[in-house]
């Protein structure tokens, strides 16, 4: 009995011991940060939890994510913070709560075994695979062997597996509009216009009636013409020409008036808004509207009368801009041209004087070229990237892989789009005076706006061009502007120019919406808007709204409204360009199946801690070199430096560096290209000192190292592919 009761005892000190510890650690755990973020997941289970507004993610083990998901909100508790600023280690966290599940769907074959049914997943941001309830799926049409869309959800305690429903049946593997239609389902965009927002459009009347042109400004008589690309459908934009008694132009910058035929609240305004945007896949075109509206009523099409909303210049001979007008008018296009044919006109040694149009084209080159020099000296960003596209068949199979190349007629139309949108973004920031002074108490307006860069990626950007004797001074505001064209300018035309590009490029921000203007700096405007594109842009069609409104005199709208709206409008852009690049990569990664083995030419473009991507010539087809498979030694990424180094050979590869690859694999589901590093290309041409293996370096290799093995990532793993450093981004935002 005593023995009993000794027993009882010590149980109850080791119970009542566990019990202070538990609420140490209780104690402990509730002082320590928290964020709330979105997860992105990987193949093997881990996440990285990305914090909005801040640069650093939260590194999760997959033992501690509370059964979160790819894309959902997630509360974490920061359990390993950086020790310092200068501390290049990751933060780590733990999910102490799924805040929302992301709803999104995840593409994966259905499989059935008996009375049960999963979704097999090949996805690389979903290790898990979804059980469905057979019958359910019977009804959406799915079968087996069938690439499907399911939605997670939830996830039991102590189930080894998520359970969710199917959403959509895609269609069987490899087909061409099945894998597309997968990428759409992946990034939860719709394919088709369900029968009820059709049947709202096509009941919108055709006739151009006498009330609809009450208050508009009559320009059918001025020549007026459209550039778009040979394949368009949708012209949603044309430029007015004439010639003025007193020896200046008048220049009419004339957009499709969606917002005459889609009033606000009714269905197909709430299906545009809920797309956000047009998505332009490689062979195909995802519409924001019906095609009644995009290709018809709303498009500018020639020797039909348009409903449009406008802004007209009166311009002098040297491009100033003397006055402005910005209402509702009506036009009727004389001429529909593409960019080929535009191009020739500018081209050509003369042109008729009878030639009207050709004339026009000609003096409207002209003074774009004026307006691009005067916003490169004030300062505009004029990125260089070569844009490569796609070539498909009827099939959708990729043929070829091409540079597309952009000339005059093209920068003709970006340079008067651009005077449009500024203006009209000027006019309302302003009261309507136009003198550059912001009103006291403006409007609500939707933005396009444009920060300056991430200061520390500028730091980055300085030392990688030290490397190569290029100087980039630390500078302020606008002076940044002018360093990093200055930069650009001086490594034109030297092999290391593409990779100073890509980092310039990488230390960017992105360009949103916003009802709070800060300007725009890559284009050096401090007023910019997007007014341009209502029939592929629903911010455009909420441009046009409030610029009517203003312009009646009504009051200002509600700013945390417009704001959210903002919000919205910048997620739609960023997932619609996701799938577009996702079709790209899908495209690409097809293109190359039939080339393995073979070997290229390339340069290295993106620097990882699991290894180097590289560009092929002559089609800058991306693919990775695998740093486990680098057998001649063990390279580690100097992130201060943006280079891998050998431990033992010391040898460096950097961005820019000349090299030769084999193809060795083409994963079409996955996306993904392998390549095996054949040659370095570029011993001869590396700075002498960069090949220095200072000893902070070698210590920084020992932490990495030891991380790796830690935490099962190191350079061995393949999850974070999925991304760069970084996104090369468009021309002019």
């Amino acid at each position: 009995m005593l023995t009993l009761r000794l027993i009882m005892k010590e149980k109850n000190s080791k119970g009542r011991k566990q019990m202070r510890q538990g609420r140490k650690r209780h104690e402990a755990r509730k002082a320590l940060p928290e964020v709330v973020g979105k997860v992105q997941m990987t193949r093997e289970g881990y996440i990285f939890v990305i914090v909005e507004g801040q640069d650093d993610d939260v590194f999760v083990k997959a033992s501690k994510t509370r059964r979160a998901l790819d894309g959902d909100t997630v509360r974490v508790v920061v359990t390993k913070d950086k020790p310092s600023k200068d501390e290049r280690r990751r933060r780590e966290g733990e999910v102490v709560e799924i805040v929302e599940r992301s709803g999104k769907p995840f593409v994966g074959i259905y499989h059935t075994a008996g009375s049960q049914a999963w979704v097999l997943m090949q996805s690389r941001s979903m290790p898990y695979d979804i059980s469905v309830d057979p019958a359910e799926a019977a009804s959406m049409g799915a079968e087996p062997g069938m690439k499907v869309a399911a939605v997670v959800e939830g996830w039991h305690r102590g189930e080894s597996n998520p359970f969710g429903v199917i959403t959509d049946a895609l269609g069987m593997p490899g087909e061409n509009d099945t894998e597309m239609h997968a990428i759409l389902a992946e990034f939860n965009l719709p394919y088709r216009f369900e029968p009820e927002v059709e049947n709202a459009a096509d009941s919108i009347p055709e006739q151009i009636s006498d009330e609809d042109l009450k208050g508009r400004k009559d320009f059918r008589d001025r020549l007026t013409f459209t550039i778009d690309p040979a394949d368009a459908k949708d012209f949603d934009d044309a430029l007015s020409f004439r010639r003025l008694d007193n020896g200046n132009y008048e220049i009419g910058v004339h957009i499709a008036d969606v917002s005459h035929y889609v009033t606000p609240g009714s269905i197909v305004d709430r299906e545009a808004r809920n797309r956000g945007t047009s998505v332009y896949l490689v062979d195909r075109t995802v519409p924001m509207l019906p095609e009644k509206l995009c290709n018809k009523l709303c498009s500018l099409r020639p020797d039909e009368d348009k409903l449009v909303f406008s802004a007209v210049f009166e311009m002098s001979p040297g491009a100033e801009v003397l006055s402005s007008w910005i209402g509702r008018a009506v036009i009727r296009s004389d001429r529909r041209l593409d960019y080929d044919g535009a191009q020739r006109i500018i081209e050509a040694d003369s042109v008729p004087e009878s030639d009207g149009l050709a004339l026009a084209i000609r003096e409207l080159n002209r003074l774009a070229g004026i307006m691009k020099a005067a916003e490169r000296k004030a300062g505009a960003i004029d990125f260089d990237r070569p844009e490569m596209k796609v070539l498909v068949d009827e099939k959708g199979k990729p043929v070829d892989v091409y540079e597309k190349v952009s000339k005059e007629a093209n920068w003709l139309i970006e340079e008067f789009m651009l005077l449009a949108n500024r203006t009209v973004a000027e006019y309302v920031a302003t009261g309507g005076r136009m003198n550059g002074v912001p009103a006291k108490n403006p409007k609500t307006f939707v933005y396009r706006i444009h920060g300056e860069p991430n200061e520390v990626k500028l730091e980055g950007l300085r030392v990688f061009a030290k490397g190569f004797g290029y100087r980039v001074e630390n500078a302020q505001g606008r002076a940044i502007a002018a360093e990093l064209n200055r930069l650009l300018d001086s490594a034109k035309g030297k092999p290391e120019y593409a990779a100073l590009e890509n980092l310039a490029l990488r230390s960017m921000a992105k360009a949103i919406y916003s009802t709070d203007n800060i300007g725009h700096f890559g284009l050096a405007f401090r007023f910019y808007t997007h007014f341009t594109s209502p029939i592929r842009r629903y911010p455009d069609l909420m441009v046009h709204r409030l610029l009517a409104r203003y312009l009646a005199g009504g009051d200002s709208e509600v700013k945390e409204k417009y704001e959210e709206e903002c919000r919205y409008a910048s997620e739609r852009e960023m997932v619609a360009a996701d799938a577009e690049r996702t079709s790209v990569k899908y495209k690409l990664v097809e293109f190359m199946q039939d080339k393995v083995g073979q070997e290229f030419d390339g340069a290295v473009s993106g620097i990882t801690e699991w290894g180097m991507y590289v560009e092929i010539e002559p089609t800058k087809i991306e693919g990775m070199v695998s740093l486990r498979e680098i057998k001649s030694d063990f390279f580690f990424f100097d992130e201060a430096r943006y280079r891998l180094v050998g431990r033992r050979t010391h040898k460096v590869y950097r961005l820019g560096d000349k090299v030769r690859i084999k193809v060795t694999n083409a994963n079409l589901e996955q996306r993904l290209l392998d390549y095996e590093l054949i040659e370095d290309l570029s011993a001869e041409n590396r700075p002498a000192d960069d090949d220095a293996f200072v000893p902070e370096v070698r210590e920084e290799a020992g932490k990495r190292k030891g991380r790796a093995k830690k935490s099962g990532s190191g350079h061995s793993g393949k999850s974070g592919r999925q991304t760069k450093g970084g996104s090369a981004g468009k021309k002019r935002s």
